[in-house]
């Protein structure tokens, strides 16, 4: 199998080309992208940037300020919608599309289902998000199939807690949100009030929690130490499996599984077998932020892929800004053992602000070194953001979401990068800058090399920091340095964090030689993979390899090699 590299993209946002960008403005003044914008040429330059996986961010029909009454969609209060577009995690119905993506709101589920296979016919497999944990504050589905029910309707609402109720409630309490409940022309009414997304089991939810959701009921009772109540299988775990397999029955290859540790892995265990049961190829990402439930999701929750932010993203960035050493960069592999292979990679995603913000970076350059690290040092995923490869700064207002460094999920908007990129459905270099042309063809040079060299796609991976930690040439505080290889070929991969241009020698140890059983050579060629390149360099043991590396960049040196015996 090919190394996944993964394209994020927020379909509301990519297609936009208008150039208004009103602050707080509305679907009419600002915008908005479409399913129909991907067309087979888009999705062909993004295959050819060396993407196999395209994630589509708020499919999912979600909670929104925009009125598609007409259409017969229940318009959900503007007190419990963040921004005038929504939030794609606030969903209000599991079993529809997101009008704002249609061009004809009536046949918005065929027009998905075009998307699906335009994705597919270019070579690209499609990922939607899957979100478990909450919905909207006035989730109600018009499409649900067959003889489902929906979400709440036999709940028991005198009940804090009942395994058999599909949401948590405040009994007897009405919802008094240290938010703006009077937004709109009614007061935004909700009684008993049902305990908030983020965990909040109280009436009264402020401006930083969750407070356009309502968490969903697994089966856990949060006011009893947590106890479990999963036999009989509880309801929501039934009606969630349904809502799996209806978005799988359309296609996809992929769910990314919002907050997924917020859901009992047991629950994942009853699911994903009876999805894959169905659609065995169909891959699980999870959002996991807690290391130390890493492993209950991988075996128990039967997740192929989790997150990796709390490990290598956080140190990562924390190198990139010069908070961390990069020797840190080798405890994370350490950390996770034989569980790296199944985490995913990434630098930038919605949550995240942005690599050339003023928050992270300010430079898309910077964070280089990075990159190639996150998308060679093994065989697991690797995801990009879109607008990352063309250097987004994600430092407009758009909206709710103020100037946070991040691209806004909640607001009608577009990226004067990607409007650049996308130059009215041309998507060429004329209008990009000289700074994001390069970063582009840096970004499509590394993501090729990830399915074109066996030995970043399926070889073994070798750190080498600890022979070279205490060489006088070489910075253990600025550079990286690693191999991979597979049968044939070895790739010596060395990284520099540094603002300056520096000259590094690396040695590979006795060790790894044995490991490898590579036989001795001299004046063997390497060509750099990212430059061009060649150098002639003795490969023998403990014997260092020098090299010039400019800043913010590395090194990808490919030889091939001969093993003893």
């Amino acid at each position: 199998m090919d190394k996944i590299i993964i394209y994020q993209v927020l379909p509301r946002l990519f297609g936009n080309v208008n150039e208004t960008c009103k602050c707080n403005g509305t679907l009419e003044e600002n915008g908005v992208g479409k399913f129909a914008d991907f067309t087979a040429n888009v999705l062909k330059k993004i295959k050819n940037m060396g993407f196999t996986h395209i994630w589509y961010t708020g499919i999912i029909r979600h909670a929104t300020k925009t009125d598609y009454s007409s259409a017969g969609i229940p318009q959900s209060h503007p007190a419990i919608v963040k921004g005038n577009a929504g939030s794609p995690y606030a969903i209000a119905d599991y079993y529809d599309v997101c009008p704002d993506l249609a061009v004809n709101v009536d046949n918005r589920m065929e027009e998905f289902v075009k998307l699906v296979e335009r994705t597919h016919k270019q070579g690209l497999k499609m990922i939607i998000d899957f979100v478990p944990n909450h919905v909207a504050r006035q989730y109600r589905s018009i499409k649900k199939t067959g003889k489902v029910k929906d979400l709440g309707k036999d709940d028991i609402v005198s009940f804090a807690f009942s395994p058999d109720n599909n949401f948590y409630y405040i009994p007897e309490t009405g919802l008094t949100g240290q938010f703006d409940m009077s937004a709109g022309k009614d007061l935004y009414y909700e009684f008993p009030a049902k305990a908030t997304g983020n965990d909040c089991f109280h009436a009264s939810p402020g401006v930083n929690d969750w407070y356009e959701t309502v968490k969903l009921n697994y089966g856990v009772d949060y006011s009893d130490r947590r106890k479990a109540y999963f036999s009989p299988i509880p309801s929501t775990w039934k009606k969630m499996t349904d809502i799996l397999l209806f978005w799988a029955s359309k296609g996809i290859d992929a769910f990314r599984c919002d907050m997924a540790e917020m859901v009992p892995a047991e629950f994942w265990n009853h699911a994903i077998p009876k999805v894959k049961a169905k659609h065995k190829d169909l891959l699980f990402i999870g959002e996991i932020y807690n290391p130390h439930e890493y492993k209950k999701y991988l075996e128990v929750g039967r997740f192929d892929y989790l997150y990796d932010k709390a490990g290598l993203y956080d140190t990562l960035r924390n190198v990139i800004c010069g908070y961390d050493f990069a020797t840190s960069i080798s405890r994370c592999w350490q950390q996770l053992g034989d569980m790296q292979h199944q985490m995913l990679n990434f630098l930038e995603n919605h949550d995240e602000q942005r690599i050339a913000s003023d928050f992270f970076a300010g430079n898309p350059f910077a964070a280089i070194p990075g990159m190639i690290v996150a998308a060679t040092m093994n065989v697991n995923p690797v995801m990009i953001y879109n607008g990352q490869e063309l250097g987004e700064k994600g430092m407009d207002h758009e909206g709710f979401s103020g100037i946070d460094g991040r691209t806004s999920i909640f607001d009608y908007w577009s990226m004067k990068s990607v409007r650049d990129w996308a130059n009215h459905g041309k998507f060429n270099e004329e209008k990009l800058s000289r700074d994001q042309i390069t970063l582009k063809k840096f970004y499509t040079k590394l993501l090729k090399l990830c399915n074109s060299e066996k030995s970043i796609s399926k070889g073994l991976f070798y750190d080498l920091m600890y022979v070279n930690n205490d060489s006088p040439n070489f910075n253990p505080l600025k550079q990286y340095a690693y191999i991979r290889t597979d049968e044939e070929t070895m790739l010596l991969i060395v990284v520099n964090f540094d603002s300056r241009n520096v000259d590094v020698a690396v040695k590979i140890p006795k060790h790894a030689f044995d490991f490898f059983l590579i036989a001795k050579k001299k004046n063997v060629v390497c060509t750099d993979l990212l430059s061009g390149e060649t150098i002639k360099q003795n490969i023998l043991p403990d014997e260092k390899i020098a090299m010039h590396i400019p800043a913010y960049s590395g090194r990808i040196y490919k030889w091939k090699y001969a093993k003893i015996g």
